[in-house]
């Protein structure tokens, strides 16, 4: 009985806890710490890039958006969008990629190209807090009384009781017949291997 007791205090603690859970804020930053792989030449390369600047990694130009921390009293969560272009052989631009980059999984998470590999190392010089918005317990809607005056008459979407006292007339019984089993057959014996050697 006290193992019941115990599990149900656990149960209602988590409970209770999950409910006064803070979300952290988000910093935002000015500059973004890429790193890059060009596979032809097998260098990897680390550098910055300011917010809504254009940098050139080999033949793609990146120009990342946003780049966002935690505080660093919470778990680390780095992230970046960033916009990738290409520059095709008419002279126009082909964008290849435009998203988010996660520094806790780069390999899940980075620009993959025939040629170049980008991911996101961190983020840099953020002072600007932007405030998550807090998640407030749901409020349900008052109930309201179901019970209605007789002359009062339903809305759209209402389930409404029959007007009437008669009922409707039974559906007749229909006769089934008994289910037959077919006849199972015997399958073959396998054979049977000699281990006795």
């Amino acid at each position: 009985m006290k193992f019941g007791w115990t599990r149900a205090a656990l149960v209602l603690a988590s409970v209770i806890g999950s409910l006064g859970t803070a979300h952290a804020d988000r910093i935002k930053n000015p500059t973004a710490v890429f790193s890059g792989l060009d596979k032809i030449t097998g260098r990897i390369v680390s550098f910055e890039v300011a917010i809504d600047e254009t940098v050139q990694f080999g033949a793609l130009q990146m120009t990342p958006r946003v780049c966002f921390t935690k505080p660093p009293t919470e778990t680390p969560n780095t992230t970046s969008f960033i916009e990738v272009d290409e520059p095709a052989t008419d002279g126009k631009t082909k964008r290849v990629f435009s998203g988010w980059l996660f520094a806790a999984s780069p390999g899940l998470h980075g620009l993959e190209h025939p040629v170049y590999d980008i991911w996101l190392v961190d983020c840099k010089g953020g002072t600007e807090v932007i405030a998550e918005p807090k998640e407030t317990p749901e409020e349900l809607p008052p109930v309201q009384d179901t019970a209605r005056a007789p002359a009062e008459t339903g809305r759209p979407g209402d389930i409404m009781a029959p007007t009437g006292t008669t009922t409707a007339p039974r559906p007749p019984a229909v006769e089934t017949a008994p289910l037959r089993q077919p006849a199972r057959r015997q399958a073959p014996a396998a054979p049977i291997i000699n281990t006795d050697r």
